[in-house]
């Protein structure tokens, strides 16, 4: 199960168009694509995005399950908005409860084991030796924990101790103050049974969040272990950590992870032709998608899909959305530019420190 219907205050007003799961990510996919791929990689048959908050993008994004192999007989993609039924007529309080509103999915499946992931993380992991470790371990949750730098803002995420056998001892949600480095990655696995009883029990009480209800609440009761996730792994849920995702793409080691090594990271395909470099452009370490046609200089930037760069233009250290006119003399640094948008010729557009979002409104654009 993909966790995708949330929103975040820290995306500002990237997130009033789109599900953050929806997100545009590093020129030619969304960020749901990689734990989609993870799942489809892993040989996982069966997926459930469970989605709510500004859901067309993303529906759109998912409307084929063939790019990610969920076309099967058995098993398949299922999108799960909230439903409103005789017996509920509210929307998703949290992720327990987005989880108990679909507990009949759960309840008719056979598969003995579940596993719950949020749809914001860029990571590549093989699910099959989670679980490989959650049976050794014996454990009744397996939560997927990474440890970031001391340069990370890690209070915005859940944070873990384990003791010497990695048994998690501590569980602090979104703290003031950091007691650790060690993340929780929004992944966990569980035998579906338990994960019945547990959310059944926890909506019962009136308890929505699966974890300050769940997790938290039965660290000392359950048998709950971390499992330390090796490799790369970003949470995009910020302005800031989604424009330093896109610029990680940048570097060759990251590249070359996710889109060299195998396994592969799949997307939906558009029928876009290559991109076209006109005379007289000039483009230096950038990613550029398809369907773009180049006419000025970009540097250090990711240009998405169907971005006209107009003549004399300069793109430096930005990210640019996709289907964006960029027109001639246009100069843009530091910045996030949001999809289906003209920039008008002579533009002078700089980013001040955190990334500038450059957005439309009544054909003017307003720097927040």
């Amino acid at each position: 199960m993909i966790l995708a219907g949330g929103n975040s205050y820290r995306m500002k007003e990237l997130s009033n168009r789109r599900a953050i799961a929806a997100m545009p990510m590093a020129g030619s996919f969304r960020a749901i694509d990689f734990a989609l791929s993870s799942m489809s990689n892993s040989s996982i048959q069966k997926v459930a995005v469970l989605t709510q908050f500004n859901s067309r993008s993303l529906d759109q994004h998912l409307s084929s399950s063939k790019w990610w192999d969920f076309g099967r007989k058995q098993g398949g993609l299922f999108i799960f908005p909230p439903m409103l039924t005789t017996d509920n007529s509210h929307w998703y309080r949290g992720t327990a409860d987005a989880i108990h509103q679909n507990l009949d999915f759960l309840k008719q499946c056979h598969e003995p084991y579940v596993v719950i992931a949020s749809g914001d993380g860029i990571y590549k992991l093989d699910y099959g030796k989670v679980l490989e470790y959650h049976i050794a371990k014996k454990a009744d949750v397996t939560v997927v924990c990474k440890e970031l730098p001391p340069s990370e803002d890690i209070t915005r995420f859940g944070l873990v101790q384990m003791n010497e056998d990695d048994r998690i001892v501590q569980f602090d949600e979104k703290p003031m103050a950091a007691s650790s480095n060690i993340v929780s990655c929004g992944i966990y696995v569980v035998r579906r049974r338990l994960l019945i009883e547990l959310i059944e029990q926890a909506v019962y009480e009136g308890r929505h969040d699966f974890v300050r209800d769940v997790l938290i609440r039965y660290k000392d009761v359950k048998r709950i272990y971390g499992y330390r996730m090796e490799g790369y792994w970003s949470n995009i849920a910020s302005v800031e950590s989604y424009y330093r995702t896109n610029m990680d793409f940048l570097k060759k080691d990251v590249r070359d992870y996710f889109f060299r090594e195998h396994p592969d990271v799949h997307s939906k395909v558009d029928d876009n032709p290559p991109a076209k470099y006109n005379p007289g452009s000039n483009v230096k370490n950038s990613l550029v998608a398809n369907g773009c046609i180049i006419n000025g200089t970009v540097e250090n930037s990711v240009i998405f899909k169907n971005v006209f760069v107009g003549n004399h233009c300069t793109v430096k250290n930005s990210i640019v959305l996709n289907d964006v006119y960029l027109g001639d003399n246009v100069y843009l640094e530091n910045c996030i530019v949001e999809s289906r948008g003209t920039i008008r010729a002579d533009s002078h557009i700089v980013g001040e420190g955190d990334p500038r979002i450059v957005i439309e409104s009544d054909n003017r654009y307003v720097m927040q």
